[in-house]
């Protein structure tokens, strides 16, 4: 298990890894870590019993965004430290440091694109799973 330190580390350098286009447009967001979702949270998301979220966006997409969008609370996305740690340890291959960071990376793109608007059907359109 990473210590919080080192989980915030890896996000750190999964947001400094996108490409500027999208660290250009990213607006009125801000990146949280958490270490589990908590079980209203799990019910509000409809994750069925037995399952649970490496992380969530919480906010107005990009997309939706209009002209008299201002004076909002920041968009939300947080990471959950011991879900995503828990899929890397499941994979098989490679360092475990390597496979959280992986999941972590994976994680950020994933909630960035909800973040730009991308749902979830979208994002399997597009091979992102």
């Amino acid at each position: 298990m990473l210590s919080d330190t080192q989980f915030e580390e890896l996000v750190g350098e999964a947001l400094d890894d996108l490409p500027p286009f999208f660290q250009a447009q990213m607006d009125n967001i801000v990146v949280l870590v958490e270490q589990w979702p908590s079980r209203r949270v799990l019910r509000e998301m409809d994750v069925p019993p037995g399952e649970t979220l490496l992380g969530l966006y919480r906010g107005v997409p990009l997309t939706e965004r209009t002209h008299a969008y201002n004076l909002v609370a920041p968009d939300t996305i947080t990471l959950f430290q011991g879900p995503i740690e828990a899929a890397a340890a499941s994979w098989d291959e490679g360092e475990y440091f390597d496979r959280v960071r992986e999941e972590v990376w994976h994680t950020v793109v994933h909630e960035i694109a909800h973040h730009f608007g991308i749902d979830d059907d979208r994002l399997h359109e597009l091979g992102a799973y």
